[in-house]
């Protein structure tokens, strides 16, 4: 958890909060991601075919990117210290604008975009997140992202 108080947190709307660092995607994690999605898709697990295939290469999948906000999040540990527990709370748009190549680095920044009461001590967080390929033109995912935080009552002898 980050040092700012939550307070501070929200009022950063708007501003990029912050970006993570670079990632290999590797064959064996997109096989493994395949494994247990269930997905056996031969563009993302078969590299023989995959050379005469569309791309021209074996490509991780759209949800494998998505998953991955996930340890991009927490390695970007912008949280407020009050911040109790949060929940995801699902996502408003999710757009894959180009593959990732396996073998290819993908870092994420994250746009804190807004911050909105829903009860007691109860936000919605949205975030617009924007996933790079290393050396790329375009992101290869933008996804608009929303966690429901609770933060902690405020001790008032603290003040």
């Amino acid at each position: 958890m980050s040092s700012q108080s939550f307070a501070e947190f929200a009022g950063r709307a708007g501003q990029e909060i912050a970006v993570s660092e670079w990632l290999l995607i590797s064959q064996d994690r997109v096989n493994e991601f395949a494994r247990v999605t269930d997905d056996p898709d031969w563009m993302h697990i078969d590299v023989e075919r995959a050379r005469s295939g569309p791309v021209g290469h074996t490509i991780a999948q759209g949800f494998l990117t998505l998953s991955l906000l996930l340890s991009f999040t927490r390695q970007g540990n912008y949280l407020p210290k009050d911040v109790d527990y949060e929940f995801n709370y699902g996502l408003n748009r999710v757009r894959w604008l180009v593959p990732v190549a396996v073998g290819a680095r993908i870092r994420n920044r994250t746009l804190l975009k807004s911050v909105k009461p829903r009860g007691a001590n109860n936000f919605l967080v949205t975030t617009v997140n924007t996933v790079e390929v290393e050396g790329g033109e375009k992101p290869a995912m933008i996804a608009e992202w929303l966690g429901l935080v609770h933060i902690r009552d405020q001790d008032p002898s603290a003040s």
